[in-house]
């Protein structure tokens, strides 16, 4: 199982209705989240906006073209962009970077 971080920012005068979104999660969101190999997948926010993402998965690029495919994740993002600073390619999920792990104690 491979670990991957990524970073986004959101916008600082969104950041109430970006938790608000999160609390509430589509159901059928989720699903496609589990069907397409996110695992033990969080987010974590700071008052600045920083965006920290975490997940397990098999294989990263299966699981971003997975969803990529899900037309429930196309109208998540389509309703998520606007949270976020500095997309270049106009949705969070196709900006995803992976850090580089340099460090893991087991």
């Amino acid at each position: 199982m491979r670990r991957v971080c990524f970073l986004l920012r959101v916008k600082p005068d969104r950041l109430d209705e970006y938790r608000q979104r999160h609390h509430a999660v589509w159901p059928e969101m989720q699903q496609a989240l589990r069907e397409t190999g996110w695992h033990n997948y969080s987010l974590f926010l700071t008052d600045d906006g920083l965006l920290v993402g975490y997940l397990e998965t098999e294989d990263f690029e299966a699981a971003q073209a997975g969803m990529a495919e899900r037309e429930i994740n196309r109208r998540w993002q389509s309703e998520m962009a606007d949270f976020f600073e500095d997309l270049e390619s106009g949705s969070a999920d196709t900006d995803m970077r992976p850090l580089t792990e340099v460090f893991h104690l087991d």
